[in-house]
């Protein structure tokens, strides 16, 4: 049991970096963040067998994080992150990118699970379509849909949020 224990450390801890990144953007929340990633190391804990005999391991581990987050959201007694909760107030001296980066997070935040998860791991995390489609076990058209949808919803709420200013 040691020996297995070192080598999913081993193999895992290179990809801490950019899991709790990602969860992190997935739930706007550090406290969330770190249990999304701890519940996400516990699967593949579990699961290890399957996950070091899959082609791409981190790409495993990052749709098991996915799964997580989509599950989290699916419970009624959790709301959406951030829908609906009042975000820091913007200081008069704030810049306008520290602005625009909050109305992207919220419009981030109202898009629907698989739109978020894949601008997430495509954009924000930097995978490439191929990469997004296996963490997420769609196809890369679904990824490309996807990403278009959310592109242009983002789009919209952006030129909404200024259309008010």
């Amino acid at each position: 049991m040691p020996d297995r224990e070192a080598r999913f450390e081993r193999e895992v801890t290179p990809l801490m970096s950019q899991l709790y990144p990602a969860a992190m953007r997935m739930t706007r929340n550090p406290s969330d963040a770190e249990d999304l990633v701890q519940e996400t190391l516990a699967k593949a804990y579990a699961q290890w067998r399957r996950v070091q005999n899959v082609d791409n391991p981190d790409a495993y581990v990052q749709r098991i994080l996915v799964n997580e987050a989509r599950q989290r959201w699916r419970r009624r007694d959790a709301p959406v992150p951030g829908a609906g909760v009042v975000t820091d107030q913007a200081a008069p001296d704030w810049s306008d990118d520290v602005v625009r980066r909050a109305e992207l997070f919220q419009a981030l935040l109202r898009l629907p699970a698989g739109q978020r998860a894949t601008i997430v791991l495509r954009h924000l995390d930097g995978l490439s379509e191929r990469e997004t489609a296996v963490a997420l076990g769609c196809s890369e058209g679904t990824v490309k849909s996807q990403a278009s949808r959310a592109m242009a919803a983002l789009r919209k709420y952006i030129d909404r949020q200024e259309t008010r200013a």
